[in-house]
């Protein structure tokens, strides 16, 4: 009967998006100014596509992460307003706008660029940078890969098999795990490394992309199986590794990413290890933390031919001690008095000193309206990126992707790898 009922709904349709949308647009279509220039926002709230009368809002207005307006309870009498910002040196002005009806609350933004482009970050780098990661790999690589294989047949296809796979990070009895997806058919194959956002989740591995014939490593950063029940993600979230982004922020050999960046590159080495790979492609991607292990890889290891990051978070937290949007965690954001050696060991991981090192091409992505990963860090970064670059901007996306940006960001994977022409 249950089924029945399940089956009757999925018949009758499902529930996407609201009804009620707040709508901010801006009056350049490229949502970018030069500084100095006045951006006009234009306020909508819209029922059933229509503007909606005697509307009561909230809203806040100013530089990203720093808004210098706010008003409460105001109301626009035939459902829209025009707002004006304007910044005078390069970054970003957020207009963020929240519709109170029938006790709901609907939100809609807007950011506008001011010369973006002249973007450039405020973090400092140590000057044993490089020693450090060399050192941290040259430890991690006295120890040998190990690596354990289960094939997963409920999860093979006709043209791909599935593994679970691990093998050793930076020491004996720490390993990584990850989803192992190749072609069926014998032969040489590019790859690709997937690095995942933050969180502690299971993965599933990406079959579609294998099936068009490449190599593709997707692994957790926990050092724990990737095929157990969700719960059990959820309760080790909620405990073992709660605010696990935090730990040792003060002293970088004992930093939680240390092990994540190494483990990261060590999956580069297994790849490279595998009779079905070519020897020539292997690129690595992956969006907000994933992002910034996409920058710290290609930064660290020669051996990527292609880096693709989106979204990119860990990038330019000394921002914040200017009083300005950071990356996300945004460690210093709104703290009076950072303490020095937070402040220091935090530049062994900031994205922007490995985005300095990357020598590959690469294909950058990310979207105005983040809430969490600041459009002016992923800027800044990718002004910085002196190798061959592309910039494709979905100035509307949050922390998020739209389908069309998929499609490009896996068109230009494939590209690189010379599976599609």
């Amino acid at each position: 009967m249950i089924c029945m009922f399940c089956t009757a709904l999925t018949a009758m349709g499902q529930i996407i998006g609201n009804n009620i949308v707040v709508e901010v647009t801006p009056d350049h279509k490229d949502w970018n100014y030069k500084t100095g220039e006045k951006a006009q926002f234009t306020v909508q709230v819209l029922r059933s596509g229509t503007l909606l009368d005697g509307v009561s809002v909230d809203y806040e207005a100013g530089p990203v992460m720093y808004p210098d307006v706010r008003k409460q309870g105001v109301v626009l009498k035939d459902g829209q307003m025009k707002w004006t910002g304007q910044m005078k040196e390069p970054g970003f002005y957020r207009l963020k706008v929240t519709a109170h009806v029938n006790g709901k609350d609907y939100t809609g933004l807007c950011t506008a660029g001011f010369s973006p482009e002249k973007l450039q970050p405020a973090t400092q780098c140590p000057n044993d940078f490089d020693a450090f990661w060399e050192r941290a790999l040259a430890d991690a690589r006295r120890h040998a890969l190990d690596p354990h294989v289960t094939l997963l047949p409920e999860r093979c296809t006709e043209t791909v098999n599935v593994y679970e796979v691990s093998f050793v990070n930076n020491r004996p009895g720490s390993r990584i795990y990850g989803i192992l997806t190749k072609p069926v058919k014998p032969g040489k194959y590019p790859a690709l490394l997937r690095v995942p956002g933050a969180g502690v989740r299971p993965y599933t591995g990406d079959v579609w992309t294998a099936s068009q014939g490449a190599i593709v490593l997707e692994i957790g950063i926990h050092g724990i199986p990737v095929t157990m029940q969700p719960s059990v993600y959820e309760d080790i979230r909620q405990a073992a590794l709660d605010g696990y982004w935090e730990v040792n922020l003060d002293q970088p050999d004992k930093n939680f990413y240390k092990r994540v960046v190494t483990g990261a590159v060590r999956s580069v080495d297994y790849i490279a290890s595998l009779p079905e790979w070519n020897g020539r492609e292997v690129g690595v991607t992956g969006s907000s933390q994933g992002g910034f292990l996409s920058l710290a890889v290609a930064a660290l290891d020669k051996r990527i031919t292609y880096v693709a990051a989106v979204h990119d978070a860990m990038c330019d937290y000394e921002m914040a001690l200017q009083q300005k949007a950071c990356g996300w965690p945004h460690y210093f954001y709104q703290v009076k008095n950072p303490d020095k050696k937070k402040v220091e060991g935090a530049r062994y991981y900031d994205g922007v000193n490995f985005a300095r090192r990357i020598t590959c091409p690469g294909w950058y992505s990310f979207g105005y309206n983040d809430e969490v990963v600041p459009p002016s860090s992923a800027y800044s970064v990718y002004n910085i990126v002196t190798a061959p670059k592309t910039l494709s901007l979905y100035q509307k996306t949050g922390h998020f992707w739209y389908q069309e940006q998929w499609d490009e960001w896996e068109d230009w994977l494939l590209r690189q790898m010379h599976l599609r022409d």
